[in-house]
């Protein structure tokens, strides 16, 4: 148990804001501690301890386990235990399903639209990716890669709908996490996002989309690799 506690402790500063309501930061810091691997499947959850590290009661750690239990990315065993949840590849291919529907038709309707200060943003979180991917800052990668996507909602209006997304992506995104070190996975993302950008920006929705859905198929495609090197992690 305290080597969870002392993991966590060290990736993250413990305090909160105390300017912002408790449970959801505690919510929030748990869950990136989760995705990152920071936590991983297994790992115990000590209501008692979380408390403690976060300097607040036990009832906004109840409520941000109670949130973390919605998502499926905790086990909670009534007067036992709560642990960090195995993956759960049905969710994952569910959370890639909802998400390709989704982005499908938005990068087809900014493909119409011409809007080239998307382009500009498009880019930027593109350079900021090969950044990353060169220093080997995979959390930073993953923050860029997010930030593309959710510019690509937010150009089509759709913010809601990324919240929605990010809401059932814990199980897809810790497979993602798996493989990103993998070689040539993070430079692949980028020539991804880059021939998407380029596709928005020439007009062209028949090759955004097909440059889109295969850029999201690309860790369900490695399932199989992923499962041999961590058979402990995943769960059908």
């Amino acid at each position: 148990m305290e080597a969870t506690h002392t993991a966590l402790r060290a990736a993250r500063p413990a305090r909160l804001d105390r300017a912002r309501q408790a449970a959801p930061q505690v919510f929030e810091r748990l869950r990136n501690a989760i995705i990152a691997l920071e936590l991983p499947p297994g790992a115990p959850l000590s209501r008692a301890e979380l408390a403690g590290q976060f300097g607040v009661s036990s009832t906004p750690v109840r409520d941000a386990l109670m949130r973390l239990e919605e998502e499926g990315l905790v086990d909670v065993f009534p007067q036992h235990a709560t642990v960090v949840s195995r993956v759960d590849v049905g969710r994952a291919e569910q959370a890639h399903f909802l998400r390709q529907a989704l982005e499908l038709e938005i990068v087809r309707m900014l493909a119409e639209q011409h809007d080239q200060a998307l382009v500009i943003r498009l880019d930027h979180a593109i350079a900021l990716q090969q950044q990353f991917a060169k220093a080997g800052d995979f959390e930073s990668f993953i923050a860029a890669d997010n930030d593309f996507h959710a510019q690509l909602y937010a150009a089509a209006g759709k913010q809601d709908l990324w919240t929605l997304v990010r809401s059932r992506s814990g199980h897809i995104d810790r497979l993602r996490r798996l493989h990103l070190p993998s070689p040539g996975k993070a430079q692949n993302i980028v020539r991804h996002h880059k021939l998407i950008t380029r596709a928005i920006e020439a007009g062209e929705a028949d090759a955004a989309q097909q440059h889109l859905r295969k850029h999201l198929s690309g860790t369900l495609s490695e399932l199989d690799k992923i499962r041999s090197h961590h058979p402990e992690y995943l769960t059908d």
